[in-house]
């Protein structure tokens, strides 16, 4: 005999790491998770958003194709048991339906749908562009639930030729009630879970595709407890977690809240491709809490006259038995949520996206040059931290799927079937190749630096001097034309000197891939290297880089993130993994070290050569420009006022002045983010043209209209400031 004690409910979500069209692999990162949640005492798991065929498939989900391969992948599930043993299950999948496509979420219990709920609210800002691919579902004028015709050969398998399809939620025999919301219906005004929650539904989950964005993550927790706090209630909460094929981060962290209070919260940043947590809570306190709240009655009460949601009667119980022998698990205790501070996720985030990268896309390792400044030294600690948590987690469980995939990236799969390495530096060693590409206008300040941090991380690295191929290079031009350039310091013009610069930085980039394609041959091993980049969000936006230098690359894990949290990053990082050298490097002058060193420098000195005297403008100006230009959506003039009015160290002309230097450089170099390096998605003024900051990059840089507002507005300014009257 079975024994019922009051409400009690174990519920479970997770972090999976999808892949865009990777259906097999889904499908097995899913059915664990559903094998997880029943091990742990779950009768009801959550499941990410779009997790069957992958958050990221973009214009793939304008095929057909993908529509199908969702539903052989439900169907495999079924078949494997994923929702068998009164496991209701919540996936999430496309749906194409009388003609339009839906961004659904399909809840499953025992082989059969109970319930398809489309999405009602598309995410289209920033890098979202669901409107492009599905269409908000409309719910009709009389509620009710409209009837889809189930795939014929997913109806002959399970005897189900139909299933609901509309606003609804689950009412099991016990009482227990369970609706659904998507992703960014929790960001919008009027939530899809208010209207449920004083219709009585007391679980709701969220299936979520939600990236990583620095400074994100207390928003989003701050909407889920907001939410369980104003109308009570067990809100739950899947993402997705890794890179699902692009630019992208999902950044995990599920969680389960109940009544404002954190139950439950899985990783951040993590290498594990599935991660399963529960909570055990007694619904009897959702009830309670709710009661407790006048005012949420009076308003439930005028819910039930125009409910928008319609229940789906299910004959289960989800609440907790047991047998005469076992005990009931004791409610889940509130814990304290984990946070990471801004250095961490500049560094965690694109060292758990490059593990991605390198493992999916079957390259033997990674390639930096590495110039001994704060940009590639920043690259080269996220590698470092990557093999830092990758060599923890494979010696974690050596059998497990992070050491599988360690000994495949390092062609020891076939000869050393339990190998993990001894130690991150012997990880790193395998996978990470480090150059410094020296000229005879470097110092051996930035070659010792790349030097000391190569050996503290343990990269394979060489110091290479590329002066004979740039002679050659600047001797093909004299050959041809007769004319050999000068530095400026030399008599030579800016036009010169530019161009002697912008030579060194490109031979850079071809010296680079010949390395990445042929050090796995020296070494004696296969496969090619992956080229990582190491402009940062910054210069990006001012275009303070050559193209086609080492800015370009394959992947550029920090090129949407500022300078300043950089150099903070460098510094968390001399702490957090030992790397001393990293204080020295944030301490050292940013410089590009391609003009010659002065007379009265010597070669062991830093050079005199600075990055913000070049720019004419400083990385903190920079950020202020980049946040307002994207951020808060300000053109010159605007930018100006703003800037005006917080800028007080800085008369009306200066700030002029600053915000005209700004947009000509930006706009001049604009063209240079079009054939910008794929980079890590973390800062939200990014520059990013090819899928997050939309604009021309043919610019009329006089901003004629724009900057004769901005004279006239400083006129004014300086008359108001020396007329007597005022």
């Amino acid at each position: 005999m079975k024994h019922k004690r009051g409400n009690l409910i174990t519920v479970a979500t997770c972090n999976l790491n999808q892949w865009a069209l990777d259906f097999d692999g889904n499908v097995k990162r899913i059915l664990k998770s559903c094998q997880e949640a029943r091990d742990k005492g779950a009768t009801y798991r959550l499941g990410p958003e779009l997790e069957i065929c992958g958050y990221g498939c973009e214009d793939h989900f304008l095929e057909t194709d993908t529509f199908l391969h969702c539903w052989e992948s439900l169907e495999e599930l079924f078949d494997m048991g994923a929702t068998d043993n009164d496991l209701l299950c919540d996936f999430g999948m496309p749906v194409l339906y009388a003609g339009a496509r839906y961004n659904c979420r399909v809840i499953c219990l025992n082989k059969k749908i109970l319930l398809i709920r489309p999405k009602t609210a598309m995410a289209d800002n920033g890098n979202y562009r669901e409107s492009r691919y599905f269409t908000a579902y409309q719910r009709p004028c009389e509620p009710s639930h409209e009837q889809f015709q189930l795939p014929d050969f997913f109806a002959k398998r399970f005897g189900q030729k139909f299933a609901p399809f509309g606003l609804g939620f689950i009412q099991c025999s016990d009482g227990t009630t369970i609706g659904c919301e998507s992703c960014e219906e929790l960001w919008t005004p009027k939530s899809s879970h208010i209207d449920m929650a004083l219709q009585g539904v007391e679980i709701i989950g969220n299936g979520s595709g939600s990236h990583h964005e620095l400074r994100k993550l207390d928003a989003r927790l701050g909407l889920m407890i907001s939410a369980t706090q104003k109308c009570g209630g067990l809100y739950l909460y899947a993402n997705q977690r890794g890179c699902d094929g692009g630019r992208l981060y999902y950044d995990g962290c599920s969680m389960i809240v109940c009544n404002g209070k954190v139950l439950a919260q899985a990783n951040q940043f993590d290498v594990e491709e599935v991660q399963t947590i529960v909570a055990t809570v007694d619904l009897d306190d959702v009830r309670s809490y709710r009661a407790s709240i006048p005012s949420f009655g009076i308003q439930a009460a005028k819910a039930r006259q125009n409910s928008i949601c319609q229940p789906i009667m299910c004959d289960v119980e989800l609440g907790i038995f047991k047998n005469n022998r076992g005990v009931y698990p004791s409610p889940t205790e509130e814990i304290k949520l984990k946070i990471h501070s801004p250095e961490e996720e500049c560094c965690l985030g694109p060292a758990c996206w490059l593990w991605d990268f390198l493992r999916r896309s079957g390259a033997a390792g990674f390639f930096l040059p590495l110039s001994g400044g704060a940009d590639s030294s920043s690259v080269a600690l996220i590698v470092g931290a990557m093999t830092v948590m990758v060599t923890e987690a494979a010696q974690k469980d050596p059998q497990g799927y992070v050491a599988s995939e360690c000994r495949k990236v390092c062609h020891k799969d076939d000869v050393e079937p339990l190998w993990v390495p001894s130690s991150a530096s012997e990880l790193a060693n395998y996978v990470f190749h480090t150059a410094y590409m020296g000229t005879e206008n470097s110092s051996n300040a930035t070659q010792s630096r790349a030097k000391q941090l190569s050996d503290a991380i343990g990269s394979y690295h060489y110091s290479v001097n590329i002066d004979m191929a740039v002679s050659a290079m600047v001797k093909i031009f004299s050959m041809t034309t007769g004319r050999m350039p000068k530095f400026f310091v030399r008599g030579g013009t800016m036009s010169e000197d530019l161009a002697l610069q912008n030579i060194q930085a490109r031979i850079r980039m071809v010296t680079a891939y010949l390395f990445a394609q042929l050090l796995p041959w020296v070494r004696g091993r296969s496969g090619f290297l992956l080229v990582l980049g190491s402009a940062n969000v910054d210069e990006g936006l001012r275009g303070y880089m050559t193209k086609y230098d080492c800015s370009s690359a394959d992947l550029n894990p920090i090129g949407a993130i500022s300078k300043g949290d950089l150099k903070r990053m460098l510094l968390w990082g001399a702490n957090e993994y030992k790397y001393k050298v990293l204080r020295d490097i944030v301490m050292a002058p940013p410089t590009a070290e391609l003009r010659p060193i002065s007379y009265k420098e010597s070669v062991s000195e830093e050079h005199s050569q600075n990055d913000e005297e070049d720019m004419g403008m400083t990385y903190e100006e920079l950020g202020y420009f980049g946040r307002l230009r994207k951020i808060s959506r300000c053109g010159p003039v605007s930018m100006f006022r703003k800037l005006c009015a917080s800028w007080h160290h800085l008369t009306p002309a200066d700030v002029a002045t600053k915000v005209k230097r700004f947009f000509y450089f930006y706009s001049i170099n604009r063209h240079k983010m079009c054939t910008i390096t794929p980079s890590y998605h973390a800062e939200a003024y990014s520059p990013d043209d090819n899928r997050f900051d939309l604009r021309q990059f043919l610019y009329n840089t006089k901003w004629s209209r724009q900057f004769r507002s901005i004279d006239e507005i400083v006129a004014d300014m300086e008359s108001e400031n020396t007329d007597p009257a005022k």
